[in-house]
């Protein structure tokens, strides 16, 4: 079997789901317990690394040549809430031959809901039995990491300046730089490995922040509730109707930002909403932030004040910071060619530890993994893909040593 395919089937074996109501850093003892690993592993290949006391794992490689900057390379160790990471069971599909992958007797990846499906024809896939997600985000960056720098310390003939590494706790649920040392890194500039499909150059994200919102009702016996009951529930329903219903995300694509009401729990008395906002732009950004308040402040007049509503940043589109450095960009293009991959450059639909890290100083851009449909049970990882961005990292490294 090969090293990084080996590797990533170890790494998903870990269950390291993160969970957005913890208070801890990192927020499971999971991602505590593969940091750890992790270290261990980078020591056995003679990489100087530590786990710190957030559950951050860094690494430092020292070069063989002095160069003019030094790169950092970086992923996260925790898996999406969204669905259970625990006992993963895989299937390997080499030479996938394009049609659709039954998953289990209930679940089916199929060519009409997935048309990329074709693209991947004649390529070693990798599946889940449709019982958990996969894990490739991001523990297939991961792999590609420590892949690329084994492969380049075993090599004779390469030349290589200072490489920094570090894999984050909780960037699933939007913390993975917050404790992130910028200056102990040393990195004077870095990339995640944290991509979709084979070409990702991504250096333009979201700008993001969470919505909570309570909603006090008032509870009485059914028999006698005229003029007196306040439906919590019915309060909420009211307030997401008031929110467009064509800027949701399964009706927006591109440039196009959405609020998304991610779960609602209530009852006659009481009832919570959590929504995410995003957008590219700043300042539509403020403006569907400013909406949700605009809504509160209707009905709390409608409602004798029975809502309350906290809304706080989470990112911020890196592209702001990128853009006064696009010789990274340059860099990662060269890097792209010599691999023979085409560079797709575009929007992320979403954010990376590179959103918080570009404005901590750190120009973080993120590049390709091969995974697709991340966060569900039909997320699948093309091991050839793996392989070509595991070049692109290599080629990053040599073209700064040149």
């Amino acid at each position: 079997m090969e090293k990084i395919l080996n590797r990533f089937l170890n790494y998903i074996s870990f269950e390291t789901t993160s969970d957005e109501n913890s208070k801890t850093c990192p927020s499971t003892k999971g991602q505590v317990e593969f940091g750890n690993f992790l270290v261990e592993e980078l020591k056995s290949l003679g990489i100087d690394s530590i786990i710190d006391e957030n559950g951050y794992v860094y690494g430092n490689i020292v070069g063989n040549t002095k160069t003019k900057n030094t790169v950092g390379f970086i992923a996260h160790m925790d898996t999406s809430p969204d669905m259970s990471g625990k006992n993963v069971r895989t299937n390997i599909i080499k030479n996938y031959t394009g049609c659709d992958i039954k998953l289990n007797d209930e679940f089916t990846t199929t060519v009409s809901d997935f048309p990329f499906l074709k693209d991947l024809k004649g390529e070693t896939i990798i599946t889940t039995d449709g019982n958990t997600l996969l894990g490739a985000d991001d523990k297939a960056g991961i792999a590609i990491i420590i892949s690329a720098i084994e492969e380049l310390l075993k090599d004779k003939d390469a030349k290589y300046g200072d490489i920094k590494i570090a894999f984050t706790p909780d960037e699933e649920i939007g913390r993975g730089a917050d404790k992130f040392d910028v200056k102990k890194f040393g990195a004077d500039f870095a990339f995640t490995v944290d991509g979709g499909p084979i070409g990702e150059l991504e250096y333009e994200t979201f700008n993001a922040a969470s919505c909570k919102i309570e909603i006090q009702g008032k509870n009485v016996h059914p028999g006698s509730a005229k003029d007196v009951m306040i439906n919590s529930q019915l309060i909420a329903m009211e307030f997401n109707s008031m929110l467009p219903v064509n800027e949701r995300p399964e009706y927006t694509e591109g440039y196009e930002g959405f609020s998304l009401l991610t779960n609602m729990e209530g009852s006659v008395e009481f009832t919570k909403m959590n929504y995410i906002i995003r957008d590219h732009s700043r300042e539509k950004f403020e403006k569907r932030k400013n909406l949700f308040e605009d809504i509160a402040k209707f009905l709390n007049k409608k409602y004798d004040d029975k809502i309350k509503v906290d809304i706080k940043d989470q990112y911020y589109n890196m592209k702001e910071k990128i853009e006064e450095h696009m010789e990274i960009i340059d860099l990662a293009k060269a890097a792209f060619d010599s691999a023979g991959v085409v560079p797709k450059i575009g929007p992320v639909r979403g954010g990376t530890d590179g959103s918080k890290l570009s404005f901590m100083g750190l120009p973080t851009p993120n590049i390709f993994t091969g995974g697709y449909n991340y966060h569900g049970r039909y997320e699948l990882v093309s091991l050839d893909q793996m392989k070509k961005s595991k070049e692109v990292v290599k080629n990053i490294v040599k073209l700064l040593a040149q």
